[in-house]
């Protein structure tokens, strides 16, 4: 039986669980008693050991918010619980809002007569977390008249404190009310971001926003951008359920100016919307990831296809005046920035059109890859001496005036050295372009203005110092060797070009392809030094021969390490499609998901698979049962894939990702992978045992 001593009673002890030493809880009563709304103000007090912490009523990228599971007597008419302003963690790039050490959540109970007996019995569920979490249960309960309380001086404190951190609630129809209003939000849809627009007229200290309100997407950290009074910030949603269309969604607005913070719930439209420009310190910072970004490219993998047309450039200079030299290179590097330029507007015109976007997407289309198979076997059959570029005797003798010897051959082969490089990616190179394709069309320009300009890096150099191709051999039989090395090269690249075919065409229509140019490359070769009936006979043989090795190889009575690794995918692998809504299943089944989205001309992603994912101790890893293979091919156009990467804000592949029950956001792997940073990832996501 309850006695007047215990009604009278305000704060609870503290409440433990065996589950959770390192928390407990107590019920704060103040003993306060809003008479107008027959209102308790009380408050639930959490204190935590540090470092652990516990959730915000939307917890981000992963976790579960606190919540009371009560049974009250019918004298309460409703309990309304408050959130403070959480805080922002990131645990391996994994973003969550929440509070640690210590926090207390506002609770407002209505009762229908205060001098009536309320009781409170129920459990509150309570997720703590730290590198690992824990779901554990307190019993609450207790009894008080409302009318009756006894003022508590502490508890009045705590919970006016906690109070005062809950954020101001408003309505979009009362903004005059407000100091800082929210203006619009806005969702642009080829990117997947949103966009809040908001001002204050006392300006801006410490800005957040903060979205939720929405079943089953998250949004990540905002990008913020103030100018004056405005201010805007930009925030990459997501789902592990796939696709989502936020258009004419309600969604709550947290917008925290220093120490105010202001509440709204507003409709997301899907109107355009002028952007702020960005901040100076990051776009420098973007601008320098992309010179280095463009400088990496001269070593990474894909300089193959280029190698021959760069080292053409520097054959050709041997032997001339620094003058001539000087003009040939800056002629090269401005080719470079030129063919960068026009890449900027390709992906201007798409991302205007509502297009993919993407680094090195030109590759998905035939008739790219077609036209540059053709300009490489051409340059290859040049270096053979099959033929010979003759310009008419006027532009001859203007080129010799000024030095030049042919400007525009060294101008165009900074354009196809540029669009060959693509297929790669670099480090740096990936989060610039991720920048520049999701900013205005200045700093896109600018940012692939830097990307051409380290490029070029190495040909301006060259231009600047011409002195440095005296460290050459001088001229002689060496460089008829080069050049036929180089042929080589370039007959490789165009191989590889047609074999980009068979995914667009087929293997018959690959073979076809491939048919005419050995017929127009052998054509081209003979023509010099024999008769046409032994052009013909020669050709003829050297086809018949070619066409057997093809059937040979085709039917698999042959096959060579070189071919399968370059060409073939990994046959001792078992790769799911893509499936992005499949991803969060299998992680609540206890799974680790290695995702890799690739491509087949992406020759980084090749050299990927040949150093790494196809070698031991990476591949014996892969193979394990708990791991779930999922890979996303980019070779041709597909929605699919290009919504993963723009969820991660990615524009381009090699990219890999790995999920398991410890990481269940995903842990995004660098462009070049190596085996230890691999294994590590895949520990980490794997469940403990």
């Amino acid at each position: 039986m309850l006695t007047s001593a215990n009604l009278k009673a305000n704060t609870t002890d503290w409440i433990f669980s065996s589950e959770q030493p390192s928390a407990k809880i107590r019920l704060l009563l103040s003993g306060e008693l809003n008479k107008a709304e027959n209102q308790v103000i009380a408050g639930l007090q959490v204190e935590l050991d540090s470092p652990w912490k516990t959730y915000w009523r939307s917890p981000g990228e992963a976790g579960i918010p606190p919540a009371f599971h009560w049974q009250t007597n019918h004298n309460v008419v409703d309990t309304q619980w408050l959130w403070p302003v959480p805080e922002r963690f990131d645990l391996l790039g994994i973003q969550t809002l929440g509070y640690q050490d210590s926090v207390v959540f506002p609770l407002l109970i209505t009762v229908n007569d205060p001098n009536k007996p309320v009781t409170l019995d129920g459990i509150l569920r309570l997720s703590s977390c730290t590198t690992i979490c824990v779901l554990s249960d307190f019993p609450v309960q207790t009894s008080f008249i409302p009318g009756q309380l006894e003022p508590d001086s502490e508890a009045a404190f705590l919970i006016d404190k906690a109070l005062s951190k809950v954020p101001e609630t408003h309505s979009m129809e009362n903004p005059a009310a407000k100091s800082q209003v929210i203006e619009s939000v806005n969702w642009r849809t080829p990117d997947s971001t949103v966009v809040v627009t908001a001002s204050s007229p006392d300006g801006w200290q410490k800005p957040d926003i903060i979205l939720d309100g929405l079943q089953d997407i998250s949004f990540s950290e905002p990008e913020l951008r103030i100018e004056g009074t405005q201010l805007q910030a930009f925030m990459t949603a997501s789902s592990w359920l796939g696709d989502i269309d936020l258009h004419q969604q309600s969604v709550n607005v947290t917008l925290i100016n220093g120490e105010q913070a202001t509440e709204t719930a507003i409709i997301i439209s899907n109107q355009p919307v002028t952007e702020l420009p960005s901040q100076q310190a990051p776009f420098m910072v973007m601008v320098l990831f992309a010179l280095l970004g463009g400088f990496i490219l001269n070593l990474m993998p894909c300089v193959l296809p280029v190698l021959g047309l760069k080292l053409s450039s520097v054959v050709q200079a041997t032997g001339q005046n620094r003058k001539v030299v000087r003009w040939q290179f800056l002629s090269t590097a401005s080719g470079i920035l030129v063919s960068f330029w026009l890449l900027a507007l390709f992906l201007l015109a798409l991302k205007w059109t509502g297009n993919n976007l993407g680094w090195g997407i030109q590759f998905q289309n035939p008739w790219f890859i077609g036209f540059m198979a053709v300009v490489t076997g051409l340059f290859a059959a040049n270096l053979l001496g099959a033929f010979e570029i003759q310009l008419s005797s006027s532009l001859n003798t203007r080129l010799a005036t000024t030095g030049s010897n042919n400007l525009k051959g060294h101008f165009v082969q900074g354009m196809f050295a540029t669009l060959l490089a693509t297929p790669c990616s670099a480090p740096f190179l990936g989060t610039a372009v991720a920048f520049a394709l999701t900013t205005d069309s200045i700093h896109l320009f600018a940012i692939f203005s830097a990307m051409g300009i380290g490029l070029a890096v190495p040909y301006i150099l060259v231009a600047i110092f011409p002195a440095m191709l005296s460290w050459l051999p001088r001229p002689g039989p060496w460089m008829i060797k080069l050049r036929r090395i180089m042929a080589v090269l370039l007959i490789a690249t165009t191989l590889w070009l047609v074999h980009l075919l068979n995914a667009h065409l087929g293997s018959v229509w690959q073979f076809a392809v491939m048919f005419f140019a050995i017929i127009t490359f052998t054509y081209l070769l003979l023509e010099p030094f024999f008769r046409a009936k032994q052009r013909l006979r020669a050709g003829t043989s050297l086809l018949a021969a070619m066409l057997i090795a093809f059937v040979w190889h085709w039917t698999d009575r042959v096959t060579t390490p070189l071919s399968t690794a370059l060409f073939s995918p990994s046959e001792s692998l078992d790769w799911q499609t893509l499936d992005s809504a499949a991803i969060q299943q299998h992680i609540r089944d206890g799974k680790t998901v290695f995702v890799d989205i690739t491509a087949d001309w992406c020759v980084t992603c090749k050299a990927n698979k040949m150093r790494v994912l196809d070698r031991n101790p990476v591949l014996s890893a892969l193979k394990d049962e708990q791991i779930v293979l999922m890979r996303g091919d980019w070779t041709t156009p597909s929605d699919k894939v290009n919504r993963y990467l723009q969820q991660n804000n990615r524009f381009g592949v090699p990219f890999n990702k790995i999920y398991g029950p410890e990481t269940p956001q995903g842990i995004a792997l660098p462009v070049l992978l190596d085996h230890n940073t691999v294994l590590d990832a895949l520990t980490s996501s794997q469940a403990e045992e």
